[in-house]
């Protein structure tokens, strides 16, 4: 009886919704499960015979690729080297055969050996051409694809074929091996499948809870009931424009009658623009619509998918207080937007004066109609100003949505009345709100005309903000407005207090950094040559043009100079110091101050770098102890070139420092050639110099980085440029250099820049006369009388005495202490120049002789007659030169 009652429930229950549902989503589950079984039988016969291809064309052909294939075609007899191959060949791939035969088609491999030799049996045509012959054929065992392909070799001909062939049934073994598989499959997912339609019918019955006709007209009751107690309206509305429902809350927002429903749309009285939308019937969501007083949030879906006579949905809500204070929040966020772009936007230079005419920017018209900063001078010189002794403010910005404004223009020194709100923040630091500047409460009175021509112009309201960083006021920035008729409020005024606020301290920072600046510039400027010496070997033009304030730290530690050498010569310098600032520029100084010392010692080019590594590495120790455990590297380049103007040979020596070009009197400009060498303050590595011949007329141009560096070009590039621009014959040294700052100088250089053109001389013959001496004290009269007519000949008989004098002391110690071969040489340049050269490097010492001493009284009586005295050594051993002053017209 049991069972019965259950067949009934279960008979029963098919005739619910769940019921229906559930048997036919099993019936559409069994169809395409049918469906899926048969493709796959039909995908699995295409499959095999595409497989078949597949596998026979990679057999062939990687038989036919085989070299030992190749080799074996070649020789008499192919059969015995091939056979063996194709059957181990046909066994580990799976075909039925492979066969290897010539271009004819005579086999020479085959399964059957009885075979070999005998025509292939298929086309092969293509394949002789070079093509793919690949052909389905029914035999005894069935379906079967066979391929064939060509042999060639290495130079590309054609020597042989190869076919491989298979039954499609023997690829198809497994596809049917995966039958069982599949249906498997099949069988678990219908069951699955039937199993979630059983769980899907079965709570869908739950959610019903089995509710008949009485039931539902409850529940749609109660539906009803919740429809009209809802604060939002609901408008339903059919194909025909005609309204059907309207609950109280829609009623109540569009004002409509309590029997409106079954009227036309267009007959209810509403605004066009929300008319236009209800009888369009399209999507809408949260569209705005003003119906009388009230802002409304009309949302709009259609019908059309939905099972019924179609029409629409409409939902209403009332958003007037909503709008108000959604346009409160949009208003914060600008000013949020505003505050967050302060940041990112003022202060992305160093400079003070664009510094707050970003400011100005900013805040125009976003904030303020019209912005203007005034800073005391100090700021501007960088410098904190001294409020007790301020009277009076400059005007370093100024922008505004128009020109011709009354409002003082930049660069104007203000002197604000007491009485102004300029005066008042300023002197307080508070912010100063002027809401009414047509009530002329006493802000006209530093100038009446001014300010009643500020009010016609449309100005009505302003705030006075004190730029105030570190507790020092700098300045103070007045925000203005005219087209906006609101006034500005106490809530603009804290705007205005975060905008300054934060340009305050780029402002100062700013300052700062400008007397950093100028103070780093000052000792650049110092330690640099303020004026280069008269010499007669080199014709020398310079530039020297320090870094951008604000670009790069600062001003680097670029120097340049020209330095006098005894016998004439000339040794010219350019040099670099890594970084920038004080430290930078200390460095600089004491370097040029280094090589100026070691330049007195007349050392030769590699080992006075030698000696400044040295230096440098020295510099780093002591600044090592200093800074406790934070290493200290002080990079820093140098090229160091003497030049001779009586030979015309230049000597050079490079450390890090780009390559000095050479400009030939023809106008060729070629690289001086000078060998790379390390950077200062690596220590421990040698230095190689070079030394060229110039000559007479030859230019000489050093340079720093600074010059060539550019973000858009490559150093090589910026070196090709100069030589380019260099590279003309008959300019001036002066004309070289002002055309090479014209055609390379950066916009805004980021580092130094340093550069110096030497045009070479050569003194004339008749200036200078060189003598070889016997090493016997019998010639030193003989050297004596030839300079004596040599000073006769020059008209400097006054001067001869001191020189026969000074020459013989030191031919006379040449001859006793050193040895040959001995040379006197005279110059006449700017001053009387004596040299004596020895193959010895034992430099003599000055010492003062005793009363009773025979000797010890040559370099003392030397050094009292010269202006000056030295030595120098050569390869070949020293030389000692004495110095005579001449008179001016000389």
């Amino acid at each position: 009886m049991d069972r019965r009652l259950g067949r009934l429930r279960s008979w029963q229950g098919l005739r619910t919704v769940a019921g229906q549902v559930f048997v036919l989503q099993v019936f559409i589950i069994l169809v395409l499960v049918a469906a899926a079984v048969a493709a796959l039988l039909l995908q699995s016969r295409t499959d095999a015979e595409r497989e078949a291809r597949n596998r026979t064309l990679a057999v062939a052909s990687a038989v036919a690729s085989s070299p030992s294939v190749v080799q074996a075609l070649g020789e008499p007899k192919p059969t015995v080297a091939l056979q063996r191959q194709a059957e181990q060949t046909r066994r580990r791939s799976g075909v039925d055969f492979v066969v290897v035969m010539s271009v004819d088609g005579i086999r020479y491999t085959h399964p059957n050996p009885a075979r070999i030799g005998q025509h292939y049996i298929g086309s092969i045509t293509k394949a002789q051409h070079g093509g793919v012959v690949t052909e389905t054929t029914t035999g005894t065992l069935g379906r079967s694809v066979r391929t064939v392909v060509a042999v060639r070799d290495p130079g590309g001909k054609i020597v042989g074929l190869v076919s491989a062939g298979i039954t499609v049934k023997r690829v198809s073994v497994a596809a049917d091996r995966q039958a069982p598989l599949v249906l498997a499959a099949t069988a678990l997912v219908l069951a699955a499948a039937t199993a979630g339609s059983a769980l899907i019918s079965r709570r869908l019955r739950r959610q019903t809870h089995g509710l008949g006709p009485a039931q539902m007209t409850r529940m749609y009751e109660h539906h009803d009931a919740v429809l009209h107690a809802v604060r939002e309206g609901v408008l339903i509305i059919d194909q025909q424009g005609r309204l059907l429902l309207a609950n109280d809350e829609a009623r109540r927002l569009l004002e409509l009658d309590a029997d409106v429903e079954g009227q036309p749309v267009s007959s209810l009285g509403l605004e066009p623009r929300a008319e236009r939308l209800l009888l369009s019937g399209t999507t809408a969501t949260d569209q705005v619509l003003k119906v009388g007083a009230r802002l409304l949030a009309v949302s709009q879906r259609p019908m059309e998918r939905l099972p019924g006579p179609g029409g629409s949905v409409t939902t209403v809500r009332d958003t007037t207080e909503l709008s108000a204070l959604v346009g409160r929040v949009e208003v914060v966020q600008e000013r949020l937007s505003l505050l967050y772009e302060a940041g990112l936007r003022i202060g992305t230079t160093l400079n003070v004066t664009r510094t707050a005419e970003e400011l100005a920017e900013l805040a125009v018209p976003r904030f303020a109609d019209y912005v203007t900063v005034d800073l005391a001078d100090a700021v501007l010189r960088g410098e904190e100003p001294n409020l007790a002794n301020i009277t009076e403010l400059r005007r370093v910005a100024l922008h505004g949505v128009r020109t011709g404004t009354p409002l003082y223009p930049t660069g104007e020194l203000i002197h604000f009345d007491p009485s102004t709100p300029q005066a008042a923040g300023f002197g307080s630091g508070r912010m100063v709100l002027e809401a009414d500047m047509a009530a002329f409460s006493g802000w006209q009175a530093q100038a009446p005309d001014r300010a009643r021509a500020l009010v016609a112009s449309g100005i009505h309201s302003m705030i006075a903000a004190p730029l105030r960083a570190r507790g020092v006021i700098l300045g103070v920035a007045t925000f203005w407005r005219s087209r906006e008729p609101t006034p500005f409020d106490e809530e603009d005024v804290s705007v205005a207090e975060e905008l300054v606020a934060r340009a305050a301290v780029s402002i100062d920072n700013a300052r700062r950094f400008t007397r950093e600046h100028a103070t780093a510039v000052a000792l650049q400027r110092t330690l640099l040559p303020h004026a280069l010496p008269e010499q007669s070997a080199v014709e020398v033009a310079h530039r020297y043009l320090p870094a951008e304030a604000g670009l790069g730290g600062g001003v680097g530690g670029d120097w340049f100079d020209v330095i006098p050498l005894p016998g004439a010569r000339v040794a010219i310098v350019v040099g670099d110091v890594v970084g920038h600032g004080l430290h930078a520029a200390a460095t600089m100084g004491q370097l040029r101050t280094a090589v100026h010392n070691f330049s007195s010692l007349d050392l030769p080019p590699d080992e006075l770098l030698w000696h400044l590594d040295e230096l440098v590495t020295r510099i780093d120790q002591d600044r090592d102890d200093e800074n406790g455990d934070t290493p200290t590297l002080t990079g820093a380049t140098c090229l160091y070139a003497v030049y001779d103007p009586v030979s015309g040979r230049c000597s050079m020596a490079r450390a890090g420092h780009l390559e000095p070009l050479v400009v030939h009197p023809d106008g060729q400009a070629r690289p001086a050639g000078a060998p790379a060498g390390p950077p200062l303050g690596l220590g421990g590595l040698p230095y190689e110099k070079t030394e060229i011949q110039l000559p007479p007329g030859s230019s000489i141009v050093l340079y720093t980085d600074g010059l060539l560096e550019e973000r858009q070009r490559d150093i090589d590039e910026g070196i090709e440029r100069l030589r380019g621009v260099v590279a003309h014959p008959g300019r001036t040294p002066e004309q070289m250099c002002q055309a090479v700052m014209d055609a390379l100088l950066p916009a805004t250089p980021r580092d130094d820049v340093a550069l110096l053109v030497a045009r070479t001389r050569l003194l004339d013959g008749d200036r200078t006369a060189v003598w070889e001496v016997e090493s016997d004290p019998a010639a030193v009269s003989g050297v004596r009388a030839c300079v004596s007519g040599l000073l006769h000949d020059w008209g400097l008989d006054e001067e001869a005495f001191t020189l026969e004098l000074i020459l013989s002391e030191l031919v006379t110690n040449a001859i006793r202490y050193a040895t040959g071969p001995i040379t006197v040489r005279v110059i006449r340049d700017r001053s009387l120049i004596c040299e004596v050269s020895d193959g010895s490097s034992v430099s003599p010492h000055l010492r003062r002789a005793a009363g009773m001493d025979e000797g010890g009284r040559g370099l003392f009586l030397v050094a009292q007659f010269a202006d000056r005295w030295g030595t120098r050594y050569t390869p070949e051993g020293k030389v000692i030169w004495t110095e005579q002053q001449l008179p001016a017209q000389q």
